[in-house]
């Protein structure tokens, strides 16, 4: 079975127990979930439900495709990711944008958690992602292009829609969040960074660094998506931080934010709504 064949299985499954037709997606990272039970008129499905999806095994991912309305704008909402370090693949890590593009998203909107590396930055901000730095090793699109989806060589310049950002900064000025920007850089992990990798990563611009995101990013800027990005700083990095780093403290910290982060986000996904009316 072609990487095609799988996609399209899945979002006739997908089709097949949701009538919506969302053209906003969501991926909601580690302790940021929250938003998705929010959604009324809320259809949801377990990724184990679905053919040739994966199912995240780490805490804080609930692990669900949600369909529903959020400000009254239709918006499928992954609950939970998958990642590289889990042991799929990268077909298997950008399955599911893959999946919300055939279903008819046109517009994703990427959250994670991240740790902070900018010393202006605080736990528990808000970062708009204006680049990422993709320190993986890989990329999703390696191998035979399908066409299908997208060019074999697509162009990054603005991976992150610039008329999309400046739409984040105004919501955030409205609501009087305040909201960093920054450079995402993103690593393979599990195990956390040490300090002189943070250091490293300062001196190649870096402003946060997490372990997601960018593979989706690039699928789906392949398949002519429009991406904006949202990045919780969770934590302080290795070297910054004066406590040991741990996941407990990235999912309490998300949870410590969901208001400020769903304020954002529903504003964000509010004007959308109103852009597609």
């Amino acid at each position: 079975m072609t990487e095609l064949e799988r996609v399209r299985a899945a979002a006739a499954h997908v089709a097949q127990r949701a009538a919506m037709r969302p053209r906003v997606g969501m991926i909601l990272g580690s302790g940021l979930g929250i938003l998705a039970d929010q959604m009324e008129g809320a259809v949801s499905l377990a990724y184990s439900e679905i053919p040739h999806f994966p199912s995240s095994t780490v805490p804080g991912h609930r692990g669900r495709l949600v369909a529903g309305r959020l400000t009254g704008t239709p918006v499928w909402a992954m609950q939970g990711r998958v990642h590289f370090y889990e042991g799929y693949s990268m077909a298997d890590v950008v399955r599911p944008v893959r999946v919300m593009r055939e279903l008819g998203v046109t517009t994703l909107i990427v959250t994670n958690a991240a740790g902070g590396l900018n010393p202006a930055f605080s736990a528990g901000d808000l970062m708009l992602i204006a680049d990422h730095i993709n320190l993986l090793g890989t990329n999703p699109l390696i191998g035979p292009n399908e066409d299908a989806f997208g060019p074999r060589f697509p162009d990054m310049t603005s991976a992150y829609d610039p008329e999309l950002r400046r739409l984040a900064r105004g919501v955030a000025e409205q609501e009087g969040l305040r909201l960093q920007e920054g450079i995402y850089a993103c690593v393979s992990g599990p195990s956390y960074e040490t300090p002189a990798e943070i250091r490293a990563l300062r001196i190649l611009g870096a402003d946060a660094v997490g372990m997601s995101t960018v593979p989706e990013v690039i699928a789906a800027r392949h398949m002519g998506m429009r991406v904006l990005g949202i990045s919780c700083i969770t934590n302080l990095a290795a070297g910054i931080s004066p406590h040991p780093l741990s996941h407990d403290e990235v999912v309490e910290t998300g949870a410590r934010v969901a208001r400020d982060f769903a304020r954002l986000m529903t504003g964000i996904v509010a004007r959308l709504g109103e852009d597609n009316a």
